[in-house]
């Protein structure tokens, strides 16, 4: 056998330029260590005390956020292995907007452990098939850890029970107050049917100014401007949305106009003017009292529309526009004219309050029944990336709470119920025969980064911390055993060992705490989808042996100081 010259193989069948990399040169672990990369990114700031992240993107905006979601999705990852864990993330962020950083945090260390096991010889089929018997296992295992659930989603007090571990995971410290406002946002707008809640309709309005106890609810839509006119508030008001600039019409086209005396000048002007309040006229005939403009308002058109006690604002953000569409029931026009019946809406009131100095209008529906009733947080802070920050934990608060209408089942949180998943998943490998138990095994091993990761954030000594909770989490193991079967009330009377987890305030000279009592609980769904992603991503990426990747489009980049100076 003749000692062949490695080049790049298939030399004729791609574009010169091509990169290729084959299993052979390790292909699968240099892939795990791009994702591992990621995954130390985002795991230091996993949990309340996890760190934040400065990252400043290509337009040099910089966002200061420990929200892993935000974090990868500012940084642009190229390397096509990590993207996986990237579009992971996304989707959690997607389906349950919330606990995107346990996804990724899981997906890398189970590509490590599986890196040890590719070490020891497993071939990654073999991996794979454990992996995903042990994860069928474990979203099976999590149906019976469930310690509470929502029983009246109605109820402040409830739902701040469940929202708090999630916002104290981003913003801790402030999760009692964040609880309260986003709970009381919810409730203001929740519809007689939970399941049709629409996020949507929690608004947040940053104020800069002030401290965060001052933030609140306004139930209505709050924009942070003023009405244009003199007329500041009104009543059960018709309300026309217009996308069109509210001004005279100009023509597309120059046209040349010979005037020959000053009369024909006076004239023309006054056509123009007569014209204008002729439109507005209608307007006000068909009943509008409130108009809102998405583009600009003319100096005269704002004359006739005071005149005529009609209240107008000008709102930029389409987005806001649109919003604002259904909460008043209205349709966008495109034209200046009087509107069909069905294309105007109502608002019940909209008034111009003072908020920290600050004036802002307020949109509101007092028709306790309507579904298009909005409410907004009206957050104040110091900084406006502290604004932002807050404004990422109150998303994700909401989010859960639409979670919560599918599914109202609590586990225990503070990383109780991953130590939990570790005993029982390792158990079941005991019970697997062949190959796959070692890779089951390590997927059980997995689960203990989290509640590793917490412990190291709140500054304790990690390796003593679980040792404790392992011990507490053997603790009553047979007769737990037995209880299981009989259902989860048995283990009721008796302390439940398995409600132990870490002690992030640090109250307990143990360092271990019954999550339980403390009220840390998470969302059950949101687990469970992070569970299936992050094993999902950490799979696809073991499966893939090669990577082949075509040149870049465009010609050689220039040499010089900024190759990509042309891209500004």
């Amino acid at each position: 056998m003749s000692l062949s010259i490695p080049n790049p193989s298939q030399a004729g069948l791609f574009k010169p330029g091509y990169q290729s990399h084959d299993a052979e040169d390790g292909a699968i672990i240099r892939n795990i260590e791009a994702c591992r990369a990621i995954s130390q990114t985002v795991q230091t700031s996993l949990g309340p005390y996890g760190r934040n992240k400065i990252v400043i993107n290509h337009l040099q905006k910089m966002i200061l956020t420990s929200d892993a979601a935000t974090i990868l999705r500012e940084l642009d990852v190229v390397h096509p292995a990590a993207k996986l864990l990237v579009m992971a993330s996304e989707q959690q962020e997607a389906e349950m907007g919330d606990a995107t950083n346990m996804v990724i945090v899981l997906a890398g260390e189970l590509l490590k452990k599986a890196e040890e096991l590719l070490r020891m010889g497993l071939k990654t089929s073999d991996i794979v098939q454990g992996y995903e018997k042990a994860q069928n296992f474990a979203l099976k295992c999590l149906e019976d850890l469930e310690v509470d659930r929502l029983k009246d989603i109605r109820s402040q007090e409830e739902l701040s029970k469940a929202l708090r571990t999630v916002v104290a995971s981003k913003q801790s410290g402030s999760e009692e107050i964040l609880a309260n406002l986003v709970a009381e946002a919810v409730l203001a707008v929740l519809p007689k049917n939970p399941v049709n809640f629409n996020v949507d309709n929690v608004r947040v309005v940053k104020i800069m100014g002030g401290s965060l106890e001052q933030s609140r609810v306004v139930k209505g839509m709050v924009f942070g401007r003023e009405p244009e006119g003199q007329v500041k508030k009104a009543q059960k008001a018709k309300v026309g949305v217009f996308s069109c600039p509210i001004d005279i019409s100009q023509t597309e086209t120059k046209g040349t106009v010979l005037l020959h005396n000053a009369q024909e000048m006076l004239n023309f002007t006054k056509g123009e003017e007569e014209r204008l309040e002729a439109a507005i006229k209608e307007l006000y005939d068909s009943g509008l009292r409130v108009i809102v403009a998405g583009a600009t308002v003319g100096e005269l058109a704002l004359h006739y529309l005071n005149r005529f006690n009609i209240l107008v604002i000008k709102i930029h953000s389409k987005f806001e526009l649109r919003r604002l569409c259904r909460v008043v029931g209205a349709t966008p026009l495109a034209r200046l004219g009087a509107p069909m019946p069905d294309e105007m809406g109502t608002v019940d009131v909209v008034e111009t309050t003072e908020i920290g100095g600050d004036r802002v209008t307020v949109f509101r529906q007092e028709d306790p029944s309507a579904v298009t009733r909005t409410a907004t947080i009206v957050l104040r802070g110091a900084t406006q990336n502290h604004l932002d920050d807050v404004e990422r934990a109150i998303d994700d608060g909401v989010n859960v709470v639409k979670a919560i209408t599918k599914d109202p089942r609590l586990v225990p949180g503070a990383g109780a119920t991953e130590v939990q998943l570790v005993e029982r998943i390792s158990t079941f490998a005991d019970k697997t025969p062949g190959l796959p138990q070692h890779a089951i095994r390590k997927y059980a091993e997995a689960f203990e980064v989290i509640p590793r990761t917490l412990a190291e954030s709140a500054g304790l000594d990690a390796t003593e911390v679980l040792s404790r909770l392992y011990t507490a989490h053997h603790r009553r193991r047979p007769q737990a055993a037995s209880e299981e079967e009989s259902g989860e009330e048995g283990s009721e009377e008796e302390e439940p060992y398995w409600t132990t987890g870490v002690d992030l305030f640090g109250e307990s000279n143990t360092g271990t705490v019954d999550a339980m009592e403390e009220g840390i609980l998470d969302l059950m769904a949101s687990k469970q989808w992070a569970i299936r992603l992050g094993s999902e991503a950490a799979r696809t990426v073991l499966s893939v042996d090669q990577i082949i990747v075509a040149r870049q489009a465009g010609g050689p980049k220039p040499p010089g100081q900024n190759p990509n100076w042309d891209e500004d």
